[in-house]
């Protein structure tokens, strides 16, 4: 049976503040090509590996409870990720199979458990879209706004962090539904993908706004439906002053408040009791019921032309660690993700 030596990034030490590459390390050991015996789980080549905002947490050591656990320290990293089935104890899958969902930051990975994976059955798209639009981020843009926010026709949506895997998304869906989007990003580069790419109607770059409850008056009179929070903090605050009654807020993900020891609190909450407002989190995995209905939705439009997605991609798995860490800095333009072989 044929050993081979397979590459892993592994978490160093736990991180305090923001993350540096320096907490991670690049490895490597033995692997026999084999699954063990009487394993129900698959043998899988990894071929792109996601880089998502969520992983942050996983890299501190948890001091109380979360939905995923931290990760373990010298062990490789794991996250969601496209591989092709080399072997399996699983009758679902078969030698060959692609598949999405949950695996190691390594060359190859015996995945044990393959509850959370999902056979590929659509290859006319990019492979790479399963790390995103039609993976994990497809799935979180899809329930938070279809699901969460029971969006209508002329309805005014704003959408923070825009131009991330998920904002493109969240904002293309409310265009194709007949509402007017504003989004919001953190480069001129950015706001003009929005409003050039991806049909945004208006978009404005955060950093130059010294008032963003100013801001958002000026490019929502009359007020915000619907909020898909990916930022919280102070935009949070400043999308409470701004809601129209019965405003439904999905909050996704709160990335300004990942690196800091004490977050940030926030100040305006009675207004969700003013105009009878709803905020609601979720997490992407008590929706993958739907992953059927949402591929019906996204699939045509594709194809179509009428979505569009921007990636990020980084070549290799060396580069994993910067392009992680990159995602706190803002400097990925689009859904990062890592190449780990071309197959």
């Amino acid at each position: 049976m044929a050993e081979v030596r397979n590459k892993q990034v592994v978490l160093r030490e736990y991180v305090s503040g923001a993350p540096k590459e320096s907490n991670m390390a690049i490895t490597s050991s033995t692997l026999k090509l084999k699954l063990p015996e009487g394993s129900k789980g698959v043998l899988v080549k990894n071929l792109y590996l996601s880089c998502d905002p969520y992983m942050r947490n996983r890299m501190k050591k948890a001091d109380h409870a979360s939905y995923a656990d931290s990760f373990k320290l010298a062990s490789p990293i794991i996250g969601y990720g496209v591989s092709k089935v080399l072997e399996s104890g699983d009758p679902n899958f078969k030698q060959g199979d692609l598949v999405w969902g949950i695996t190691g930051w390594e060359e190859y990975s015996v995945i044990d458990s393959t509850q959370a994976l999902f056979k590929i059955q659509h290859t006319d798209v990019p492979l790479s879209y399963y790390t995103g639009l039609l993976g994990m981020t497809g799935m979180t843009a899809y329930a938070g706004f279809y699901e969460l926010c029971t969006p209508k026709k002329g309805e005014y949506v704003y959408v923070s962090a825009a131009s991330g895997a998920v904002g493109q998304l969240v904002g293309q869906f409310a265009k194709l539904l007949g509402c007017y989007v504003v989004g919001s990003a953190g480069s001129k580069e950015k706001v003009d993908l929005l409003k050039n790419k991806f049909g945004f109607d208006e978009a404005f770059n955060y950093k130059e706004e010294p008032d963003l409850v100013a801001a958002l008056k000026r490019y929502f009179p009359e007020g915000i439906d619907i909020y898909f929070e990916n930022v919280g903090g102070k935009m949070l605050d400043a999308v409470l002053l701004n809601l129209r009654v019965h405003a439904r807020i999905a909050a996704c993900g709160m990335i300004s408040q990942y690196n800091l020891e004490h977050p940030e609190g926030v100040h305006n909450l009675t207004q969700l009791i003013v105009k009878r407002a709803r905020i609601e989190g979720f997490l992407v995995g008590e929706y993958y019921h739907l992953y059927p209905k949402f591929l019906e939705l996204v699939l045509p439009s594709i194809r179509e032309g009428k979505i569009t997605y921007v990636e990020d991609i980084a070549e290799g798995l060396e580069s994993a660690p910067a392009a992680l860490v990159g995602l706190f800095a803002g400097r990925n333009v689009g859904k990062q993700l890592v190449v780990v072989s071309h197959e």
